[in-house]
């Protein structure tokens, strides 16, 4: 089946697939504890869970079974790393080699430029995702041992270091809590920080890093990735602590205060909260919002615009009121197609989020910065929430689990799907000039 389709095709279907077998195995009673079996909340779990989003209508520690935990544990460490990787894991389990369809589709899961060492970095980013969420199940098995005995620290380690390392945000601390009941807690949210920071940095980021010392060049991507994201995270963090001081953050010390800001701006990607969202301050949402928005860079486990798209806007913006027409930075010029593309990226989930915030507000009497926040942790696969997910009705959960699929496959990704192969006209059009501002 998969002969007949184009790379784009590939992950669209596979994500699909992957979407459906999750849902028929959370539906069946082996997964529940009890109560009704509902589709439509299997459904939801398990397109949250493979969208690494986190966003959930039933709590997790308390509705499914270790059953049913298992399978959502492999649903997101799937949709973390994505369809191809674990395609390409099979593939080195039989030794069998890479095809140029199959290199093709990895191209386009890790939203890379090139096919220039492909497969190399996706044997990589396996033994790296791994040894890291190793690495954090340790850490959190350690952290948790002496209050939890070994069996549930075991496991509550090896989930929460897999659900932050793919950035999915979904815990087992019961009633819809987080880690609200944790806040304080400085070596948690260290670990779990680091765990997810590591995961939205993205893979090409990550392999070029720990390669510097054999390959002693950090490519142009890289580098904006890195400077965006420090700029975000500082620059956040500031925000988050000035704005909250004396709310979220009040009766924490200043080494507490610091590092929850860090946290909850760190978490714009993953979905973990140390402190209850709903008794945010309006201009705390607007923050968090613009964060999610945002989001991590392209091929890492987070969503979002991605933190180049947001760099390349605001360079050409810095271009064009200079008077250049290139867009330029640390003596590199920006290639017209990635323009381009991040405009299209930023228009799309513009267009997209506004028609899902009309839609989902024809039926719900929720406040517009409600439904606004949630739609954009849907769509970013953040999963931080004001609270409203589980009390929409079936047409806005449905609403929701479209942009969660969406905002994890990518939307240009299903554009491509539908028109990938279709030869574009060859002629152009006489030039006219239209007033603009």
């Amino acid at each position: 089946m998969f002969s007949k389709l184009n790379p784009a095709q590939i992950l669209v279907t596979g994500f699909t697939a992957a979407i459906l077998i999750g849902s028929i195995l959370l539906t069946m009673p082996i997964s529940v504890k009890s109560g009704e079996v509902n589709f439509l909340t299997s459904f939801f779990t398990a397109t949250s869970a493979i969208c690494v989003t986190g966003l959930v209508v039933v709590d997790t520690a308390t509705h499914w079974t270790a059953f049913g935990q298992v399978v959502i544990m492999l649903l997101f460490q799937i949709g973390g790393l994505g369809i191809m990787s674990f395609s390409a894991f099979s593939a080195f389990l039989m030794g069998r080699k890479f095809y140029l369809k199959e290199r093709l589709a990895m191209q386009y899961s890790l939203n890379k430029s090139s096919l220039d060492k492909i497969a190399s970095i996706f044997k990589y980013l396996l033994m790296f995702s791994f040894i890291i969420e190793f690495i954090g199940a340790l850490l959190l098995f350690l952290h948790w041992f002496p209050v939890m005995g070994i069996k549930k620290a075991l496991w509550f380690g090896i989930f929460h270091s897999i659900s932050a390392f793919n950035n999915a945000g979904i815990d087992l601390f019961g009633n819809f809590a987080s880690l609200t009941g944790l806040k304080g807690d400085i070596p948690l949210a260290l670990i779990i920080s680091a765990l997810f920071i590591i995961g939205g940095l993205g893979f090409i980021v990550v392999y070029e890093i720990m390669n510097y010392r054999q390959y002693p060049r950090i490519s142009l991507h890289s580098r904006i990735v890195l400077i965006t994201t420090g700029i975000l995270l500082l620059g956040g963090s500031v925000l988050f602590g000035v704005l909250e001081n004396n709310n979220l953050l009040q009766g924490l010390s200043i080494g507490e205060k610091v590092i929850s800001a860090f946290f909850q701006t760190a978490t714009r990607t993953c979905g973990f909260t140390m402190v209850d969202m709903a008794d945010s301050s309006l201009p705390t949402q607007i923050l968090l919002m613009f964060m999610m928005f945002v989001g991590g860079a392209p091929g890492s486990t987070a969503g979002g615009i991605k933190v180049t798209t947001l760099a390349i806007l605001f360079l050409a913006m810095i271009s064009n009121l200079r008077g250049r027409d290139d867009i330029e930075v640390f003596e590199r010029r920006i290639a017209a197609g990635d323009y381009k593309k991040a405009i299209t990226i930023f228009i799309l989930a513009c267009v997209f989020i506004a028609l899902l915030v009309f839609l989902i507000s024809i039926g719900h009497d929720f406040p517009l910065n409600i439904i606004l926040f949630e739609v954009i942790s849907a769509a970013g696969t953040v999963g931080l929430s004001l609270g409203i997910t589980p009390y929409l009705d079936t047409s806005g959960q449905l609403l929701l689990i479209i942009a969660m699929f969406l905002g994890r496959v990518g939307p240009l990704t299903i554009a491509y799907s539908m028109i990938y192969g279709k030869k574009p006209v060859d002629f152009r059009y006489a030039e006219s000039r239209v007033m603009v501002g």
